[in-house]
């Protein structure tokens, strides 16, 4: 089964089979890098050499944390402490790869109040570090797969900054994946938005495939053993995105809660939410109406400003609509 996980992974996300040593950084904050886990041990297996990132809500105080290569980017690992005790997923996952796979993990954790410009430099110092031939940014939900137009948006600031800062990087290849398609519902994003998105991506020849996620596949298996090592660290404040998407790994359907934080909402976990969706990032850079916007920005209160200029003087919010699907 090792083997077929892996040959489906490779075969749908274009040219990993070429890539030698590979970035994987959680694009949208939080949780995200997760996100990008199945695919992490399925090039490590293949041989490659895989570093991981992600776009960081921890907080560290500069007398406690060890900052890498430039500002903002954080070099974490087991023993790394940082301000909140009870919320820090990179230094966890990398306990997980200690205590449950006997390995010592670094995790770049992007972190501060920093703008595309901040964050290209701290992309661009890990790419020189490792020699990176390849980037996948991965979005754990859709959100990343709006133009701007739309009539929500979901939590688009991460995304688009991460995506920004990317499409400039000096790599061989740079790749875009989603998953957990139907999750941002919970923030607003009608998901016929994201078809179009999608759509129009495949006009433009960005998307390079999907691959459905299953509990038969073992990376998926350790994605999921990793998830819950760290929800229970930090039980307050697991992830409405991996427990959606574990949800549906795990058959379930319609208003289901596993996580008391969407108590009181409506949620529709479904099968769309284990799909690996596979883009070209600067196709979908190309395709983001806004994007050049947010290139010179060097705070994260400026990228919201900058969005939300963007949506105040646009002239053509879509209307939300229901598709029969």
């Amino acid at each position: 089964m090792n083997k077929t996980c892996l040959e489906q992974t490779l075969l749908h996300l274009n040219g990993l089979d070429e890539a030698e040593n590979v970035l994987i950084a959680g694009a949208g904050g939080g949780f995200d890098v997760f996100c990008g886990l199945p695919l992490f041990f399925a090039l490590e297996k293949a041989g490659k050499k895989v570093t991981l990132a992600n776009y960081s809500f921890s907080r560290f105080s500069r007398a406690l944390a060890r900052w890498g290569m430039t500002p903002n980017l954080l070099d974490v690992d087991a023993d790394t402490e940082g301000d909140d005790p009870g919320y820090f997923p990179e230094k966890f996952l990398c306990q997980w790869f200690r205590h449950r796979q006997g390995t010592e993990k670094t995790v770049y954790a992007f972190s501060g109040n920093f703008g595309v410009v901040q964050l290209r430099a701290a992309y661009k110092a890990i790419i020189e570090r490792h020699n990176i031939d390849t980037l996948v940014l991965v979005d754990g939900g859709a959100d990343s797969l709006l133009q701007g137009d739309e009539a929500g948006l979901g939590t688009p600031a991460e995304d688009m900054s991460s995506i920004c800062a990317a499409r400039d990087l000096p790599v061989r290849r740079k790749l875009l994946l989603a998953l957990g398609l139907g999750v941002d519902s919970f923030h607003g994003v009608h998901h016929s938005d994201v078809l179009a998105f999608i759509a129009k991506t495949i006009q433009n020849e960005g998307f390079l495939g999907a691959l459905a996620l299953s509990k038969k596949m073992p990376e998926v298996l350790d994605y999921i053993n990793a998830c819950e090592y760290v929800f229970e660290k930090m039980p307050r404040k697991t992830s409405i995105v991996n427990t959606s998407i574990i949800d549906a790994l795990n058959g379930h359907f319609g208003d289901y809660h596993s996580n008391e934080r969407t108590h009181g909402s409506e949620l529709y976990i479904n099968p769309l939410m284990t799909i690996y969706w596979s883009f070209d990032l600067n196709a979908v850079a190309d395709t983001v109406l806004y994007l050049d916007r947010l290139d010179t920005t060097e705070s994260y209160e400026e990228v919201l400003r900058e969005i939300k200029n963007f949506r105040d003087n646009y002239p053509l919010i879509k209307e939300p609509r229901n598709i029969p699907i």
